[in-house]
């Protein structure tokens, strides 16, 4: 199927979307609202707002037994991996935004721990620079798009990963006392092997502590042809803290600290985590540092006051020595460290204004960049002020209308090169950025929604690199100047219910389709514009008798301009056109078996690649009583059937068959 096919078949499905909504609108009188309604499937469907999210909890991260958290988001529809077996080599690209062959990253895709944010740095062939490991966290949501990011960061087009650390009461379950788990993972394929210590004492109702040990080792893994994927294997030794008081007559404020750090060092490997060994080999370590301090007041006898103080600092760290040591080599010898340190204050007022009950979250973010000054890459400081403001006008009778805005001062400084003569230099950057979103609930739980969002990226210290070589085509010749814009489009529609074929089962879907258009695309290598459009659409199912299914899709079609304005029919980094389906069956608690298909169109943009499908099985045991009360025993196959295949994007074709065993027992 074409990318102009694809996306009439994605106009069509959305119209089979919306043609039922439509009929629900219009059956007469008044239906009873309907309750809350809970699927009882891994993966739920986030009905309840017009935004593109798709959370993974604990549940399903623990189920996935991932390896890197690009592993642990591939499945979600509009991500894409470039590689992502390794946590250097692998990059997150959003709805074809983000991480591309050249770069693991860049700025159209905002990675975030516990609010802290981390690095978006044009490092060459590196890779995503997300480190961390996935057994540190409860979480991870993934928003795409602009439309809900005016409160987090300007220049975000692909959207936004937000991984959230455990706390001592997921395990306490806020009871006073202490909990220990352990957990031990097997790779068939790599021969991996992790330990995942878990200490949470709540010593009081007001107070919690929380201790988080991981030790991970991966090695070389081999493709569905028995053939070394390339891939280095790594050790991630990983470590977090966390604690939160609790205080005030109502116990209305707290304050909490969280502490993380993952290292990895590697020996004797290419240069190039993404592509493989035309630069050499290196040796490199790796650490990434996190801390996150916050208070949080919100009193029980003022709506008006929901406040949240975040002071978070980000430090990430890759040095390397080229092997055999040639001085001269510039490239293999670069020592990068940035680090963002980052103070956010808001507040969520709640109150009525009329008939209009109002949300309003207002805040203001001090944020400062530093980039250690590297033989291949300019250093310098990005300090940046901004304000959002964004409200939720709720008019009670279904219709929700929430405009935001962002505005974002910059102030951004090279260092300077003696060597090379080129003095320090600063710019001046600002931008107003911002977008509406609409969304309409019907009493019977559909709903329909709609948004239009324009966002600007600031100059990075990148970029430095880049302010004499002017631009063809009469576009902008300084990059230092010129902001990267973006405007996205977004309708969908969503629907809940229960009792819908059988009484006890539930169900839910939604799909959107969004139209994206990027200019004075500095971040992407040679292009200058970027247009496109895609559908995505989520569902999920459970019955009352324990079987349930989900299933999620996306379809894109993009087209991109030269900086010599030629047009090209396609646009390198468009993802590929991908489907899931997961169906299983759970036994109350005890027993959860589920099967996945993950399959991906024929992609003939940049590249040729044939189309597959990989089939991973899943089985949970949770001894209910005995001496086994407290286990988990989880057993996995992914790529059943050790399928040969290279996705789109990536540079080295995916692990073949991989069982995975794992026992965590809570003491």
């Amino acid at each position: 199927m074409t990318g102009r096919n694809s996306l009439r078949a994605a106009l069509l499905s959305s119209c089979a979307l919306l043609s039922p909504v439509a009929a629900l609108a219009q059956t007469t009188g008044e239906p009873e609202a309907l309750g809350t309604i809970i699927l009882d499937t891994k993966r739920d469907v986030a009905t309840h707002t017009g935004v593109a999210v798709t959370t993974i909890d604990q549940e399903e991260m623990d189920d996935r037994q991932a390896s890197t958290i690009a592993e642990l988001i591939s499945s979600v529809p509009g991500v894409t991996l470039i590689n992502g077996a390794t946590p250097l080599g692998g990059g997150i690209n959003i709805r074809g935004f983000g991480a591309g062959n050249t770069y693991g990253t860049n700025q159209k895709v905002l990675i975030t721990i516990d609010g802290a944010t981390q690095g978006s740095e044009e490092l060459y062939r590196i890779g995503t620079q997300l480190f961390t490991d996935p057994e540190l966290f409860k979480s991870v949501s993934v928003m795409r798009g602009t439309i809900g990011s005016f409160e987090y960061g300007s220049g975000v087009v692909g959207g936004i990963v937000q991984l959230e650390t455990k706390d001592a009461s997921d395990f306490t379950g806020g009871e006073i006392g202490y909990k220990l788990r352990q957990g031990l993972n097997f790779n068939s394929n790599g021969d991996g092997i992790t330990s995942s210590t878990i200490l949470a004492w709540q010593p009081s109702e007001n107070a919690e502590f929380v201790a988080n040990y991981i030790w991970r080792r991966l090695g070389e893994q081999v493709d569905g042809s028995g053939v070394d994927l390339g891939a280095e294997g790594f050790k991630t030794p990983s470590w977090g803290l966390k604690g939160k008081f609790t205080f005030g007559q109502e116990r209305d404020q707290f304050v909490s600290l969280s502490l993380a750090n993952t290292t990895m060092a590697e020996r004797d490997v290419p240069y190039d985590a993404i592509g493989g060994n035309p630069f050499g080999n290196v040796d490199r370590d790796v650490e990434s540092r996190n801390a996150v301090l916050t208070y949080g007041w919100n009193p029980l006898d003022n709506d008006l006051v929901d406040l949240r103080v975040v002071l978070s600092y980000a430090d990430q760290q890759i040095d390397s020595t080229s092997v055999p040591y040639v001085p001269t080599d510039g490239l293999r010898n670069a020592d990068h460290r940035y680090e963002t340190t980052k103070l956010t204050v808001k507040n969520t007022a709640r109150f009525t204004f009329g008939s209009i009950e109002n949300e309003l979250r207002a805040g203001v973010e001090l944020i400062r960049k530093e980039r250690k000054t590297a033989s291949s890459a300019p250093g310098g400081t990005d300090d940046r002020t901004a304000f959002f403001l964004i409200n939720k006008f709720d008019f009670g009778n279904g219709l929700t209308i929430t405009p935001a805005m962002r505005y974002e001062t910059q102030d951004i400084s090279y260092k300077g090169d003696p060597q090379a003569r080129i003095p320090a230099t600063s710019f001046d950057n600002d931008a107003l950025m911002g977008g509406v979103d609409m969304r309409y609930e019907f009493a019977n739980g559909a709903a329909v929604f709609g948004s239009v969002a324009y966002t600007e990226g600031l100059p990075i210290l990148d970029d430095f690199e880049n302010q004499n070589q002017p631009w063809i085509g009469g576009l902008p010749a300084n990059y230092m100047t010129t902001n990267e814009q973006s405007r996205t489009v977004e309708l969908g529609a969503s629907w809940r219910t229960a009792d819908l074929f059988s009484a006890g089962d539930a169900f839910s879907i939604k799909g959107n389709i969004y139209d994206t258009n990027v200019w004075n695309a500095t971040s992407e290598p040679s292009t200058a514009w970027i247009a496109g459009t895609g559908f995505e659409l989520e569902a999920a199912y459970s019955m009352e008798s324990g079987y349930y299914g989900e299933l999620s899709t996306s379809i894109v079609n993009f087209e991109s301009k030269t900086i010599q304005l030629v047009n090209r029919s396609n646009y390198a980094q468009t993802p590929p056109n991908s489907l899931r389906v997961v169906a299983g069956k759970r036994w109350d608690r005890e027993l959860d078996l589920s099967w996945e298909m993950v399959a991906y169109d024929r992609y003939d943009e940049s590249v040729i690649r044939p189309g597959f499908a990989v089939h991973n099985l899943r089985a949970t045991y949770r001894p209910q009583e005995g001496v086994l009360e407290g286990t988990e025993i989880r057993f996995g196959v992914e790529n059943l059937f050790d399928r040969d295949y290279m996705q789109a994007l990536a540079t080295r074709n995916g692990p073949g068959r991989n069982f995975k065993v794992g026992i965590i027992k809570t003491f």
